[in-house]
């Protein structure tokens, strides 16, 4: 997989923040704790985007459906979600 190299300013109390957690909860460097940090906020909105579609299928069916018919379709979509995001 080929990387390509950005560059981020970032505050100095900002950054020494950064190297608490990276020597805190065992990331190699910082490097590897910023890329781990964005995959996170990546698939948080991945997550938000898939619930706002959800929400907005709400109430569309006009057929009534039982809790446990509902509980069904919730493990199905979040399986299917999960698949999908990975």
């Amino acid at each position: 997989m080929a990387t390509e190299m950005i560059t981020v300013k970032l505050e100095d109390k900002f950054l020494k923040e950064i190297d608490t957690i990276v020597e805190i909860k065992g990331y190699q460097n910082r490097t590897e704790f910023i890329r781990n940090a964005l995959r996170e906020k990546v698939e948080e909105a991945k997550l938000k985007d898939a619930m706002m579609q959800i929400a907005h299928l709400k109430g569309a069916s006009k057929k009534k459906t039982s809790d446990v018919q509902l509980e069904k379709i919730r493990e199905k979509v979040f399986q299917a979600f999960e698949r999908k995001l990975k």
